[in-house]
């Protein structure tokens, strides 16, 4: 906590001997006054123009300095689809999903809010730390694949009911290291990890309920192409569930080992069904496997593209 005091000069007024004292703007101390981090002589003071005797002590709870305001920016965030209601997008690898305390730039957030209006911009404060307009589900930042967004609050507060509910199908495509059967449902709750506080684990701390289904494209030598199903929406699951099979995703610096075979988790969100929110009609948005996975699954000695799974193939070249 950063506490500072001085000694109140005759004759002026609260916010501007404070704004003299810490070099800061008279508004900004202003708002430190009427924010209730000021007091006199150890007594809470909520006027900025009190006027000072001269000799008080002046006493400020400086706050942390507040997270800078999210902007548009131009970046590469293919758009899949788009009406008045929603917006579809490829995340690329590397992309967070919103802005958070430590990261205000280069996530999906900046890329959309220069290209259309976003669901709860009048609600979210774009100077707060988890600042999420128009988010409604998120992906890991090395995750890529398809996202999809809300334009206004009505669609915003639909999406999120279909994904509470269960009403959507989201289907991811891994490279797993190890073997699996040809179909597998891995049933096995999920919390946060006891000493790996930015992980999970099966069990762990405040465990739900999770279950994911996985079935195997292809193989070759020690991996296998494995399509996800998350039947659940926990934090990390896919990554999770494989690893707790045996059968961590390739690049998973967390749940696996990293790989000279490509630089992040080769994961993939590659379809998501949805009730469109206007007319509840199923929606489905595909988004064929990137390049870095196509590549990946090439030099482990796996045929490209799966004989079952044809949409996969598309942006490979």
């Amino acid at each position: 906590m950063d506490v500072r005091s001085f000694e109140a000069p005759a004759g002026e007024r609260l916010d501007v001997a404070i704004a003299q004292a810490l070099a800061l703007s008279r508004t900004a101390a202003k708002d430190l006054v009427d924010e209730g981090h000021v007091t006199l002589d150890g007594h809470p003071v909520g006027k900025p123009a009190t006027k000072l005797h001269g000799g008080e002590i002046v006493s400020l709870i400086v706050p942390p300095r507040r997270p800078s305001l999210v902007e548009a920016e131009d970046l590469d965030l293919p758009l899949l689809y788009e009406d008045d209601d929603i917006a579809a997008v490829d995340k690329p690898p590397g992309l967070v999903a919103h802005p958070t305390a430590s990261l205000r730039t280069g996530t999906v957030v900046n890329a959309l809010l220069g290209r259309m209006r976003l669901s709860k911009e009048d609600v979210y404060d774009p100077y707060r730390e988890d600042y999420r307009p128009g988010i409604v589900h998120r992906l890991d930042k090395d995750t890529s694949g398809v996202m999809v967004v809300a334009k206004h609050d009505d669609a915003h507060r639909a999406l999120a009911e279909a994904f509470k509910k269960r009403w959507t199908v989201k289907e991811y495509v891994a490279i797993a290291v190890g073997d699996l059967p040809d179909e597998l449902r891995v049933d096995a709750p999920i919390g946060r990890h006891p000493l790996r506080r930015q992980s999970m684990t099966v069990g762990g701390g405040n465990a739900k309920e999770a279950s994911t289904t996985l079935r195997v494209l292809d193989r070759c030598a020690g991996h296998v192409l494995v399509k996800a199903t998350p039947r659940s929406g926990r934090t990390h699951q896919i990554r999770v569930h494989l690893a707790h099979v045996g059968a961590p995703v390739l690049g998973d610096e967390v749940y696996g080992r990293p790989s000279t075979t490509i630089a992040r988790q080769a994961l993939h969100a590659v379809r998501l069904t949805l009730p469109h929110p206007r007319d509840h009609q199923a929606i489905t948005f595909l988004a064929p496997l990137p390049a870095d996975m196509v590549s990946a699954w090439l030099s482990l000695g796996g045929r490209w593209p799966p004989p079952d799974e044809p949409e996969l193939d598309g942006q490979a070249g």
